[in-house]
């Protein structure tokens, strides 16, 4: 029989609450976590470890339902020791599901794989230090090793992590940001000539019209759902574009409001919710500027165009006005899939505001066209003024706690020459500054047998990458895959000769060395700098904090590398006091000025950028209008033969996050918001697609990707979901999708995975029923 779904009519709440205990009780240290919770984003307390929302610091409670998840997924009592591994091989292992292997517990001592008997065993942190500075050393150019990095590093790991890795002779940082937001640092850093937002939390109490585009906060970056019912409690018109309808955005109770947390009370959140087609928004976007530019009365009160602010602070708007007003209708409507009526009530509610905001996550930037978007966004903003002011600007919102503050530090394959300027001054050394390897460019790398050590300071690079099966060959080709994490994952399965994997502390922790308790800090996605301290036992006395294991990396691999410049470091002292790393910083990163005392207020202080201060580091010295046609498709690049396809009609995938679950950790199997429980190989299709295939809901389906480079990419076993979708596109999750996102298929001027636009096409599946519940 057909499955029906019933999502909820509200994000939040009682359930919100629920689904926090729930978590805690299963951690098996519920007491601890409990004290856990109320230390965090707290002046005395820790960071959260999950999502980069910025926070007051104000009110006994400052986490969301998914920070306790990730609280409690981290301060476990379950572990992983040498006894788990000398039951299990990696074979074994490699059969598991991620959450399966996440959930077994934390590591709690180094080890390493032994390739004959297919199983990790002991090895003291000694003999680890040992065997990777034999590694990089043995290497004939310092190019063929690549240094991943997590958004979850604190801003002194990735410091400390990159600056060996540049002593040692590489640009090769590749990180999440490359799979996430890079696209949006490229764009902002063309237009406004800062890779950062332009806004900050209190903004968003002054906003008239917040914008949001191509986010899910609910899920995301939940305690952003509470600036956003405190801004549409106070009248400010919130506008979604959203491909999907998600109930965080429609309605949300406060599960900090005895009201809506006990009642049917809800806040309604958007005043206007459009979905358009998946890579449709740059074309909305266009179409806003077109009603703008086509209603303006200029030179009267009717005016919606801030021609002095043009004047005085951008370049090239005539330019952007000419291609603006040459794009026809017909176009806009029909890329975007909204019509004009709706893109012009959005375009209304955006020029008759005094002050807005625009948010936009992975909905906009993992597609082919994603540069182009964003700058399409800046365009309008800058049109009409609306940057530089309170209550008005520009906000990507990052996705794990510190991705934003790894960048700051120099987690970047691309360094600014000034950048590295400052760091040749201060050390006396010269530093590589030729471009390295981006995510992308890595895995060819170490596919090619150019790269042969891949070291990560934390994330699961196996489950966040695309192109699944050529990821995992590419990974098992490095001569050393060295994990520094937390958890078991499925990076430290894709191993064919040597390989480590070192336990480091987690944000929870209490960091103990030589001077005593140690703080970290990190930068929020309002650039806030805060401290953070763990206030929990270490799990194992072999675990390492991620300073501690990166220092001594250095150091051992440093001391004997001939080919290394030989700058003046004491990386073990570093590793006793954290503080001396902070002085480090201030004297080679601009804009940490007094770090020390600055990080030690109450709230952490604010990296001021130049956009925020109208202060323009363009090539023009002014914001720039950055004028182009829209794209002739929104397709991701796949051969025309591809595109008319006989079988079945092609369809649009992305590949999205259920509410259990936080970039690839995956902490349950249930999607409360859209009504799915104890599953993840789902399909949300609208209705009229499928059936016109002959699909019925519930039905197992196969989907396959369409490139150009005649590999077969291809996922089976999805159960169709009726949802509220534009028709021709669709949506599962990932890591589960992964393999559908062909190596070669990125967003132009940024090489971000294009996650979110995949031409597909579905076939019945060879199974015949599906075990699932959904309620």
């Amino acid at each position: 029989m057909p499955v029906h779904i019933e999502k909820p009519t509200k994000a939040g709440g009682f359930p919100s609450l629920q689904s926090t205990l729930k978590h805690v009780m299963r951690s098996q240290k519920a007491k601890q976590n409990i004290k856990n919770l109320l230390r965090v984003n707290q002046t005395d307390g820790f960071d959260c470890p999950g999502c980069a929302w910025g926070d007051n610091k104000a009110g006994a409670f400052q986490f969301c339902e998914n920070g306790a998840k990730a609280v409690a997924w981290e301060s476990t009592g379950k572990k992983v020791d040498r006894h788990f591994f000398a039951e299990h091989s990696v074979r074994q292992l490699a059969k598991q599901t991620d959450y399966w292997l996440e959930y077994q517990g934390r590591l709690t001592e180094p080890m390493r794989y032994n390739a004959t008997t297919d199983h990790y065993e002991p090895i003291s942190w000694e003999a680890a230090f040992d065997l990777i500075a034999a590694h990089l050393n043995h290497l004939s150019d310092a190019n063929q090793v690549e240094f991943y990095t997590s958004g979850r590093a604190s801003n002194e790991a990735s410091y400390l992590y990159q600056l060996f890795g540049r002593l040692y002779g590489t640009n090769n940082f590749p990180d999440c940001s490359n799979m996430c937001h890079e696209a949006s640092g490229v764009a902002l850093n063309q237009s406004v000539g800062v890779g950062k937002g332009t806004v900050v939390l209190k903004d968003f109490d002054a906003a008239e019209a917040i914008f949001v585009f191509g986010q899910n906060p609910g899920t995301n970056h939940p305690r952003m759902m509470n600036a956003l019912r405190k801004a549409a409690k106070q009248g400010c018109k919130i506008v979604t574009f959203n491909n999907l309808k998600e109930v965080a955005l429609e309605r949300f109770a406060s599960p900090q409001s005895p009201t809506e947390l006990l009642t049917p009370a809800a806040t309604t959140i958007s005043h206007l919710y459009l979905t358009p087609t998946l890579g449709g928004d740059m074309a909305a976007v266009r179409g806003m500027a077109k009603c703008i530019l086509e209603n303006d009365a200029q030179g009267t009160e009717k005016s919606f165009i801030d021609r002095e602010f043009i004047a005085r602070h951008t370049a090239f708007f005539d330019d952007y006005e000419a291609r603006v007003r040459a794009t026809s209708w017909e176009q806009i409507e029909a890329q975007s899939g909204l019509n004009r009526e709706q893109i012009e009530q959005a375009a209304m509610l955006f020029s008759q505001s005094k002050r807005v905001i625009s948010c936009w996550a992975m909905g906009i930037t993992q597609h082919k066209h994603s540069v182009d978007t964003i700058r399409e966004i800046v365009n309008l903003h800058l049109m009409c003024g609306q940057i530089g002011k309170e209550g008005a600007g520009l906000c990507p919102v990052r996705g794990h706690s510190n991705v934003q503050g790894n960048r700051t530090m120099g987690i970047n394959e691309k360094p600014k020459a000034e950048f590295i300027d400052r760091f040749e001054q201060h050390l006396g050394v010269s530093l590589p500054r030729n471009a390295g390897h981006n995510v992308v460019d890595a895995l060819k790398a170490l596919d090619s047998e150019q790269s042969k050590v891949l070291i990560c300071l934390g994330g699961n690079l196996a489950a966040a990458a695309p192109d699944t099966e050529f990821t995992y060959q590419a990974m098992k080709k490095a001569k050393l895959n060295v994990q520094i994490s937390t958890k078991l994952n499925r990076s430290h399965l894709q191993v064919a000769s040597d390989a480590l994997i070192l336990p480091c502390l987690g944000r929870t922790e209490l960091d103990r060395q030589k001077q005593g308790i140690q703080k970290i800090t990190v930068e929020d996605t309002f650039s806030m700098v805060h401290a953070s301290t763990g206030m929990n036992d270490p799990v194992s006395e072999l675990c390492l904090s991620e300073i501690d294991i990166v220092a001594r990396m250095a150091d051992v691999t440093l001391a004997n590398r001939v080919q290394s410049p030989k700058a003046d470091i004491d990386w073990l002292g570093l590793r006793d006091d954290y503080a001396l790393i902070r002085d480090l910083i201030e004297k080679t990163i601009a804009g940490f000025d007094d770090f020390n005392q600055r990080v030690a207020e109450p709230a952490g202080f604010h990296l001021t950028n130049n956009a925020t201060e109208l202060n323009w580091h363009t090539p023009s010295h002014r914001a720039e209008f950055r004028a182009c046609d829209l794209p002739e498709s929104i397709l991701a690049d796949c051969s025309s033969d591809a595109l008319n396809h006989k079988d079945a009609p092609v369809l649009l995938l992305q590949s999205l996050r259920s509410h259990d679950q936080y970039n690839t950790t995956i902490y349950g199997m249930d999607d409360r918001y859209r009504g799915i429980k104890g599953k993840r190989n789902v399909l949300f299709m609208n209705s009229e697609d499928a059936k016109a295939q002959g699909f019925s809901e519930s039905q197992l389906v196969d989907i396959q990707s369409l490139t150009n480079d005649g590999k077969l990419r291809k996922v089976f076993g999805f159960c169709v979901v009726f949802y509220d979708i534009p028709k021709g596109n669709i949506a599962a999750y990932y890591p589960e999708t992964n393999p559908l996102v062909a190596i070669d298929s990125v967003g132009v001027g940024s090489s971000t995975p294009t996650s979110k636009s995949v031409p597909v096409v579905l076939s019945p599946s060879t199974e015949n029923k599906i075990a699932v519940s959904l309620v």
